[in-house]
Parts: structure tokens; sequence; C-alpha cells
């Protein structure tokens, strides 16, 4: 049976948490006879398990067999000794046609030189003042220049390329001398896939192979985009790709999944479950002795709980190369062709951006801090696709305002972000009374704050304040609500939240006030820690 190595480019990737399928194609002219084709120079991070092979075309042709072989560094050390070994006799070739240059143009500038000063000794020794023709002198000194300028500039050309090939000599020389005391010589370097064909007849046939690789994968990344006054939201969907594969990635059609696949193509085999048992009023001698009898039962126990192993078994039915698609997995297929190299550095892929309703809420917290925040309460489109959990960029007004993490969003759920600061509503928080009474044993001192907010903005705004009371952990200690101004009823935790609508800004627009009143309750002789009034 002959052999024949077939040239394969990478067509299609698949790009999984932290691997990668790889789909390379190639076309070979068959002549009838049985032949093995070799797909040569694979990189080290092929799961062997997982190859696949498949053939197209109009001839009909029988797969015989499948095997990959590893090509130890042996191989390769003396592919590359005899490579380097060429190179330097080419270099070494090329410096010496070049210093045969180099010493022909310095003869021709040294003659010119010669001749020059021959020439000036002719005409000064020679003919008298009166029989000196000036311009003939002066085209001779013309030509005589010209010509040693163009000689010494032919030297300093060759003078260069002669150092510039030294240089190259004593890398490829470094090279060579390293590889030659390598102790690495029993490691490997690459794979080889020997696909054994018997064809029907003559004819071209496409033969397609796939494999998983380790060292790649991706993460989601986000661009949220908005604006104060938008009621849309644009959200941008990248890929971070990050790969160290060993085979670049050029002009692929690039597919993202957050599946997990598995090169096994066998059901997980059950081992035996062995537990023991000892008498109830029976205690062990040692200690060390319970551990022996238990130790296996807790190993079994421990790889239960493994999440890894639960993972795996989860998918060790898949089949490379066989896609289907579930609840909890999402596919991703880009439209272009991509390039990413395998140098290990972050690329990023534009995925998708879409506008997705949203409602904007300003929220605000006066006892901590007197300004308003901007929360943005996204929807999910009901035909859209599902957003995965991954880092978010939020955008205001094209002000990157900060950073959030994305949770899995399926399509028609909400989800909230927090936009930042908006200084567009002013918030004053007051304590406007304060009083103390003693009834009998018991203090009681009653507090009354007022808030006024100003809308600053164009716009009617809708803006959900929350306040708190004390909240007491002793029975002797009691907490009363006493009034509110807009009424409202006391929430969970002492907390108190209006949802006001502010009208839009205007010269005689006054401030918006709110009002509440507690008060706190507890025995004279008892101090009330913790109030941070």
């Amino acid at each position: 049976m002959t052999t024949q190595i077939i040239n394969t480019r990478i067509s299609e990737v698949t790009i999984y948490a932290n691997q990668a399928l790889v789909t390379r194609r190639g076309t070979v002219a068959l002549t009838g006879e049985e032949k093995e084709l070799i797909i040569a120079g694979l990189p080290l991070t092929i799961q062997t398990d997982s190859v696949r092979v498949r053939g197209a075309g109009k001839l009909a042709v029988r797969l015989l067999g499948v095997r990959t072989e590893t090509i130890f560094a042996t191989e390769a050390f003396a592919e590359k000794i005899s490579l380097l070994s060429r190179q330097i006799r080419q270099f070494e070739l090329q410096k010496r046609s070049i210093q045969d240059q180099l010493e022909a143009a310095q003869l021709q500038r040294n003659f010119v030189q010669g001749l020059s000063e021959k020439s000036l000794e002719g005409f000064s020794g020679l003919l008298a003042p009166a029989q000196i023709n000036l311009d003939e002198i002066g085209e001779l000194l013309k030509f005589l220049g010209q010509q040693y300028g163009e000689y010494a500039n032919a030297i300093a050309l060759r003078e260069r390329q002669v150092r510039d090939l030294d240089k190259q000599l004593e890398i490829l020389r470094q090279q060579l001398k390293q590889i030659q005391l390598s102790p690495c010589k029993e490691s490997y370097t690459s794979h080889s896939v020997i696909v054994a064909i018997g064809p029907a007849g003559a004819g071209d046939f496409e033969l397609e192979v796939s494999y998983l690789v380790s060292r790649a994968g991706w993460t989601p990344l986000y661009d949220l985009r908005t604006s104060s006054n938008s009621d849309r939201m644009n959200i941008s969907l990248l890929a971070e790709i990050r790969q160290k594969t060993g085979e670049d990635w050029t002009g692929v059609k690039l597919t993202l999944s957050t599946a997990k696949p598995t090169s096994n193509t066998l059901p997980p085999k059950l081992e035996p479950w062995y537990v023991s048992g000892r008498k109830n009023n029976q205690l062990p001698q040692f200690v060390s002795q319970v551990d022996d009898d238990f130790a296996e039962l807790e190993a079994l126990l421990a790889d239960e709980n493994d999440t890894t192993k639960k993972q795996d078994f989860l998918s060790a039915q898949k089949v490379v190369g066989q896609g289907y698609k579930s609840d909890t997995e999402v596919t991703l297929r880009l439209d272009r062709d991509s390039d990413i190299s395998s140098n290990g550095a972050t690329h990023k892929v534009i995925i998708f951006s879409s506008d997705y309703p949203c409602r904007i809420e300003y929220v605000s917290v006066p006892r901590l801090i007197t300004f308003a925040y901007l929360e943005a309460t996204v929807t999910n489109n009901s035909n859209g696709v599902t957003l995965l959990p991954g880092k978010g960029n939020i955008f205001r007004n094209n002000t990157l305002v900060g950073t959030t993490q994305l949770e899995n969003i399926a399509p028609s759920q909400q989800f909230k972000l927090n936009l930042g600061i908006d200084e567009s509503l002013k918030i004053d928080r007051d304590l406007v009374e304060r009083e103390v009474q003693l009834i009998g044993n018991y203090r009681r001192t009653t507090y009354t704050y007022r808030l006024a907010i100003a809308n600053l903005r164009a716009q009617k705004t809708t803006l959900r304040l929350i306040e708190q009371l004390p909240v007491s952990r002793e029975e002797q200690i009691k907490v009363h609500l006493l009034s509110t101004r807009p009424e409202i009823h006391l929430g969970e935790m002492g907390q108190l939240e209006w949802l006001i609508t502010l009208p839009r800004q205007s010269k005689r627009q006054r401030k918006k006030e709110i009002y509440y009143q507690f008060a706190i309750e507890h025995p004279a002789e008892i101090t009330v820690m913790s109030l941070d009034i």
C-alpha cells in the first residue's frame, strides 16, 4: 500500500470553555489503488482519541482504518539539523559571492584612485600652463569622481551585506549547536494522522479530519450602552478568545459553544460499591483502624461529590462531531471568517450588537449618601439568545461608569444594571426636630426628618427613595414609626420606601419635601448603642 502526504487547511473551529474542535479539509487525486493518506505536523495539544475522519465527493471510497502516530524529537531533530545545515551552506555561499564582489569593487576603486593621481602628475609636470585645457581637466575630474563614488557605494553595500550575513550565520550556528546538544531526545514534537482508504476508481476525493485540542477557550464579554434619557439599551456581546494550541487559525469559520464535549464514546462503568460495619457497642481500638475500614467508602463519596467528575459523567455520551441542542447550552456561529493566532493573546470578536427595552429609574438612600443613582431594568428579547454569564462594561452617555457581572439571562427575563451617580437630582436630608421626654422611668426620644428633592432635569423623573429606621434587638428598647408624609407603611428591617414622581425643571419649581417621624423608648438607666443619628 502506497503512502501520500495530503495538504490540509483548517476550515472550521468550534471553541468550548477550555478546548476546541478543529476541522481540517484537503483534496487528493486518487488513482484507484489502496493507499494511506498522511496528515502531518499536527500539534501536541491534540486529544488523539478524539480524531474523526470522513470523506466527500462523487467517488466511492471505503475507509479502511485510521491511526495516529507520534513524531519523536529524534526525527524532528534530524530534520531540523538538515534544514539548518542547508541554510548555513546557502548563507556561506552567498557570503563568498558577496566577498568576491567586494574585492572586485575595491580593485576598481583603487584603480580609479591610482589613475586620478597619475593624471594630476601628468598635467602638472609635462604640460606648460598655457597648454592646459581646463575644460578637459574638469571633465576628467568629474568622470574620476563619479566612478570613485559608485565603487565606494558598492563597497559599503557589500560590507553591510557581509555583516548581516555574519549575524544570520551566528544565529543559525547557535541554533544548530543547541539542537545537537539538546537532552530532549525522547520527547515528541508533533502528531500525524494516517488514513487508509480503498477507492472504487480514479478521481478527486475530499478528506475531512476533526479533532479536539486543549489550551483553547473563550469567555463572554459585554458592552452595555445607554443614556439618561433613553428607554433602550444597546448590548454588544463579544467573545474573548485565547488559544495556544500550536497551530494558527487563519480564515476559519468560528463557532462558540457552552457545551462540554468529550471524546469518550463508551458509557461510564460502575465499580463495586463496598460497605462495611461494626456493632453499635463496639468501639474501635485504634483510630487508624476505623480510617482503614471506611477509606474506600470515603473515596467513593468524595468522587460522588466531585463536581468535575459529575460534569464528565453527564457529558460522557456526547460523540464528537454530532452537535445537539438543549436548554442549558448555547451555540453562537460567527458570520465571517476569523484569524486567531496561537500566541496565547486575547482576541476579541464581536458576536452581535442589539437594542433591548429598558426602564430607567432613580434610586437614592439619603441616610448613606445624598446623591441619586441611576438604575436600569432591562428585558431580554423574547426571541433573542440567552445571555451567558460574563463581565459587562457599563457606558452611560458614552462614558464608562463601571463594570458588572451578568448572570445567565434567558429570553424575556429581566435584569437590573446600576448606571452610577446622576447629579441632576439634588437631595437634602435634615434632622428638623429631636425631642426628649421622661415618662416615669422611661425615656422617649422623638426624631423628625425632612428630605427635600429638586429635579434639575428637563424631563419628568421617577425616584425610588429609601430611608431606614433603627431596629431593636432587645425587648426593653422599642422603636415606633409615628408618621410619614406622604404616607407609607413600614417595611422589613425598618425600611421606608417612597416612589416619587418629580416634575421637570422649571423656574417656579419648588422642592419636593418628604417627612417622617419616629420615636425610641427605653428605660432611663439604659444607654442606646449604635444610634447613628
